[in-house]
């Protein structure tokens, strides 16, 4: 099932995409789903990032690949750091490019997106918390990562979190594959089962730390081919299984 939120005519709606149309529903997607009868063509509605998040909880570093391209060696345990909700964007929508960074990056995820309320959850039941999947850039002022020793000022800019298209809740997230596309050549491309730690190891790992709320993010790291992306670059996020995330980044 794919669930997406959407807007149409100044309302703002979850629904299911069924086809190349959209059933909305009642209220949100965290409980038994109950349709209003509405639906639309997905040409007539604009898609919005799926949920706005409490909080978004992104993982460093998941990939050995990545790791090496950054000048380290794999972490023996996650490496976890905050993006404020404030950075999440849809499909479609711009990011914006800081005018104080010297360099800014893509970085295409998979993306966990939490069911319902998660604390101390045993790896064996990580998965029965997660409600679905998304694609997500995990966009990065790398210079001012690098300067700042902590990440929290190069990865929360407004825009810097861009989500999207919709939620697919019957992903196999051991299975996939995320590939990156800048301006349509490909720079990132490699399968999930790569993941250092898998997704249900980092659903146990982050909710041994934080509470998780229904709508929270987990962003699960990503693959080698990072690299920048200048005004006017468009940055397309794919997750087999799932859909295909574009933003084009404009001056802020």
């Amino acid at each position: 099932m794919r669930i997406a939120r959407f807007s149409v005519e100044g309302e703002v709606s979850f629904g299911v995409v069924e086809g190349d149309g959209v059933a909305a529903l009642d209220s949100h997607p965290f409980g038994p789903l109950v349709f209003t009868g509405d639906r639309y063509a997905l040409g007539d509605v604009r898609l919005l990032a799926p949920v706005i998040p409490s909080k978004v909880v992104a993982i460093g570093k998941n990939y050995a690949d990545h790791a090496r391209e950054m000048g380290g060696e794999p972490p023996a345990d996650p490496v976890m750091f905050l993006k404020p909700s404030t950075a999440v964007v849809g499909p479609g929508d711009p990011v914006a490019y800081p005018p104080s960074a010297g360099r800014v990056d893509y970085e295409g995820e998979l993306a966990v997106v939490v069911g319902r309320l998660a604390r101390d959850v045993p790896v064996a039941a990580a998965l029965d918390v997660v409600l679905g999947y998304t694609c997500a850039n995990d966009v990065t002022a790398r210079d001012q990562q690098l300067a700042d020793g902590q990440w929290t000022r190069g990865k929360g800019y407004d825009s810097f979190c861009p989500l999207g298209p919709w939620i697919e809740t019957a992903l196999d997230p051991a299975a996939s594959r995320v590939t990156t596309t800048l301006n349509d050549e490909v720079r990132q491309d490699a399968p999930t089962s790569l993941m250092l730690h898998d997704v249900a190891a980092l659903v146990a790992f982050v909710t041994s730390v934080m509470t998780m709320l229904p709508g929270d993010v987990i962003l699960t790291g990503t693959p080698a081919g990072i690299g920048p992306m200048v005004v006017g670059d468009t940055v397309s996020v794919t997750v087999d299984g799932v859909g295909t995330l574009t933003n084009r980044v404009t001056a802020r």
